[in-house]
């Protein structure tokens, strides 16, 4: 059934204007309230009654985003609770995962029902959406919860510890304890103006994440060993970042948490089908630098690269001069572009912006220094480290470290020709 349908059999139940229920529908809808949801907030505001149907028992594994209300018997994984901007007013909502014997499900609840992590409950009436392609259990108003007799034994971990390894975004109601490396205080322009955080980079045995602190607490300074409960993740520049909110508790730990040093090594292949990570190293080979390299100019307000004076942002500016280079990597079972920043390409070229500048001019062209670099890469084995990101123009690895191999050629073949699948050999 379409929106309009959906509208116009409400306004004609509640005897309002067919408009007027289209426009609270999609204010609704615009924040993801499944739609059976929608129809019960739009009845009660305008007098109605809220009608009921049976909800289907189900297992988690059965449950599809068109699965409509539904009935499930859960362990709770996690908890997590934070305050989201909802209709223009604040709304604080508990989030996490629950499961049976079957799998696991995510959960978003508009009340608070009382549960925690290791509780066995019987959930009726919760609606499913979907949600970054998944089905998720949206528990509202219309929902019961009750405690179960008999506790569902569940083959996952319950309370929400975790690595740092293992967030990805989407996970709510973490726990993490880890050492603060790096911190910065910065004022952005949040949803309610101005707003001050505190952000840097966190590290346990396994991994090394960026972090954002909403609340910009004293806790968090360099070398910090600390316990973080109630954390959620989500992408940004397309890599998992942790989130301390209003709700997320700090305390101090009285054992060493060792921030791992070396990067996760990965094939390209591998890494790229993560769709991003904060830290990681990729070994191949320069194929190719690519347009954009060398010397270049960029906008003084934003930073963005210029062309012809012209920012996609400020429009007419005054470029200024700086080194980037773009070189695509293939380790064989995939390919990249590593963005090195000035400093690398600094080093790569052999001197800074001012030599640039200076070898331009005497060629009358600017491409004399992308050449050299080109020159000194491809056909090169480079091992790099840095955060990659994955969109739909390709994956990008900004570096922060990047040099050359020194293996032995022939190992490297040989490590090449063990890693292909195997075939058979015709007689």
């Amino acid at each position: 059934m379409q929106l309009d349908d959906h509208a116009e059999e409400l306004a004609s139940d509640l005897g309002v204007d067919k408009e007027e229920v289209k426009s609270d529908l999609e204010n609704l809808l615009q924040y993801s309230v499944p739609i059976d949801e929608a129809k019960q907030s739009v009845r009660r505001k305008h007098g109605g009654e809220a009608t009921s149907s049976t909800p289907t028992a189900m297992d988690v594994a059965d449950v599809t985003p068109d699965s409509g209300a539904v009935t499930v018997t859960v362990r709770v994984l996690t908890k997590g609770t934070r305050s989201i901007r909802y209709q223009g007013d604040d709304q604080v909502i508990r989030e996490g995962q629950l499961a049976d014997e079957t799998g696991k499900i995510s959960y978003t609840a508009w009340q608070e029902f009382g549960f925690e992590p290791g509780d066995t409950v019987t959930i009726g009436n919760a609606n499913v959406r979907e949600w970054d392609g998944e089905p998720e259990l949206n528990l509202g108003a219309n929902t019961t919860v009750a405690m179960a007799s008999d506790p569902v034994e569940v083959p996952y971990e319950v309370g929400g510890d975790a690595d740092l390894v293992d967030l990805r975004p989407g996970d709510r109601g973490h726990n993490v304890e880890v050492q603060v490396l790096d911190v910065e205080d910065r004022t952005i322009d949040g949803r309610d103006g101005e707003t001050d955080i505190r952000s840097g980079v966190l590290a346990d045995e396994t991994a090394r994440l960026p972090f954002t602190d909403w609340q910009r607490r004293e806790e968090l300074t360099e070398g910090a060993i600390l316990r973080l409960e109630d954390v959620y993740v989500r992408e940004f520049r397309g890599v998992p970042q942790v989130n301390l909110t209003e709700f997320t508790t700090v305390a101090t730990l009285d054992r060493e948490v060792e921030a791992v040093e070396s990067a996760t090594r990965m094939r390209i292949d591998e890494a790229v089908s993560t769709g991003g990570l904060f830290d990681v190293e990729v070994v191949g080979n320069v194929i190719e630098v690519r347009d954009g390299s060398g010397l270049i100019e960029r906008c003084p307000e934003c930073g963005r690269v210029v062309q012809n004076d012209q920012c996609r942002v400020h429009g007419d500016v005054q470029g200024e001069d700086d080194l980037r280079v773009k070189a695509i990597l293939d380790d064989g079972h995939g390919t990249l572009t590593a963005v090195l920043g000035s400093d690398l390409t600094a080093e790569v070229y052999g001197g800074g912006v001012e030599k640039a500048r200076e070898a331009a001019r005497e060629a009358m062209d600017k491409d004399v220094v992308s050449d050299e670099i080109s020159d000194r890469l491809v056909g090169r084995e480079f091992r790099v480290r840095g955060t990659l990101s994955v969109d739909e123009y390709g994956a990008n690895l900004d570096a922060d470290a990047f040099a050359e191999t020194d293996d032995d050629p022939a190992d490297r073949a040989k490590r090449l020709l063990d890693s292909l699948p195997e075939r058979g050999v015709a007689e």
